[in-house]
Order: structure tokens, then sequence, then C-alpha cells
């Protein structure tokens, strides 16, 4: 049976908690997000780093075709060739190129699963493909950690609505799975905010009142609700080669 386990990075996560399983990182607004967008854009590969200097520094290594993408505050950092707007990453932009990024949060929470087995980017674009691709891996018995990188510390509703609805995809006739205590909440939340019928616009209110929605909204980047709101629109799922240390 599989084993589903949902994690607030900053909170209720212990060290070495995911390793040997499978992690599932979310970081909705924006990093896992833009990194799938990426991906799905044609970008060879998407390197996550967790400095500023570390990640101009392994960009000027890699050389040509490299592209520099990243933020602080949810800026562009001075210098970069990108942001973390999933709009940014364009197929005239990426395609051919390899993305090395550094975010406030997504970059952090991948860090933290590093002892995992395999480790995968999810979000609510890329929800149904995540479930698929998880099922497969975990076969008949395995641990899921849907880790929720948040936002400033703070928990943040958009990355507890996308566990839940990977959960909610992931669900199946007959299957023998248990849930802890988190991740049952966060698919009972998703399934509440899909039950209105809109799911898209029940998805973009939620993340209004999230801290990492209205951080956005401050910085003027509202247009990027939706677009991360945009369910099951994708069907890439990065998954990190531990050897090469990219997202693919």
């Amino acid at each position: 049976m599989v084993h589903w386990h949902c994690h607030n990075l900053f909170h209720r996560m212990p060290a070495g908690a995911t390793a040997g399983g499978i992690a599932v990182v979310i970081d909705v607004l924006r990093a896992s997000t833009t990194i799938a967008t990426a991906l799905a854009h044609g970008a060879v590969a998407v390197r996550p780093v967790a400095g500023i200097e570390e990640a101009r520094g392994l960009a000027a290594a890699l050389g040509v075709g490299t592209l520099l993408g990243g933020e602080r505050g949810g800026i562009r950092i001075p210098g970069f060739d990108l942001g973390n707007s999933p709009l940014e990453y364009t197929h005239d932009r990426v395609a051919g190129k390899t993305i090395v990024i550094t975010t406030t949060n997504g970059t952090a929470a991948l860090h933290a699963c590093r002892d995992a087995r395999q480790i995968l980017v999810g979000a609510i674009v890329n929800r149904a493909a995540v479930a698929r691709v998880v099922r497969r891996l975990a076969g008949d018995s395995m641990s899921v950690h849907l880790v929720c990188a948040g936002t400033d510390g703070l928990l943040s509703a958009e990355d507890v609505l996308a566990a839940g609805a990977i959960l909610d995809a992931a669900s199946a006739a007959g299957a023998k799975d248990i849930l802890d205590e988190a991740a049952r909440e966060a698919v009972a939340l998703f399934r509440r905010v899909a039950a209105g019928g809109d799911v898209l616009a029940g998805l973009v209110t939620e993340f209004h009142r999230s801290p990492g929605g209205a951080n956005l909204v401050d910085l003027g980047m509202e247009v990027d609700l939706a677009v991360a709101a945009a369910i099951d629109t994708l069907s890439v799922v990065p998954q990190l080669d531990h050897t090469s240390g990219s997202l693919i």
C-alpha cells in the first residue's frame, strides 16, 4: 500500500523525513509552476541552486545555451535573464536552453528532500500527470511525501491545494492507500474548492487569500495566479536526476 504524507517544509517536516521515498516538491506560486512550464516549452533542463552567486557561477561554467532565472522577494534578480513568472518561460525564450534557477522557497524545498529516492516537482498545472507518475514509481508499497514549500516560512494555501489536487487525481477505486492527517486535510480542502463547479475560479480565489498570492498582487503580478491555477494544462513531470542535479 502507498503511504501518503503531506509536509509543511518549515514547520512539520523533520530532517530526513523523505529519505528512501518519493518526494513531490510543491511551490505553486511560483517555482514549481515555472519549472514545469520551462520544461514543457522545450528547456533541456532546469538546474535548481540555493544561492545567487552559486547560480551565477554555475551559469558561467555551463556557458553558451544557459539562462539565469530566479527571484528574491518575488522580483527578478538583477542581471538575471528571467524572473520567476511562468509567463516569461515561453518556447521562444527557453527552448533548447538549460535554466539555472534560484528562488526564495522552491529551491530550498528541493534541497530539503535530497535524501528521497525520487524527487518530482508538482503543481496545479500538472497534478494529474504527477499523480500518474507517482503511482507508477510507488508500485504497491512506498512512502510518498508531498512537500509544501510555503511562503517566507509560512504555510501557504496554494501549496496545500496542490497537494490535495494530486491526491484527488491519484485516488483509485480499491486502492489501499494510507493518508496522514495533513494529507486528508489537503484532499478535503481541494475537493471543497472543486465542489463549487468552476475549479479555476475557486483556486484563484483561494490564491488571493494566501500569503504567496497576496505578495504577487502587491507586486503587480496578479496575472500569475490564473496561470498557476490552470489545472491539468501540462503533462510534463519534472524529475531530479541525482547525478547531474538537473530537473529533466
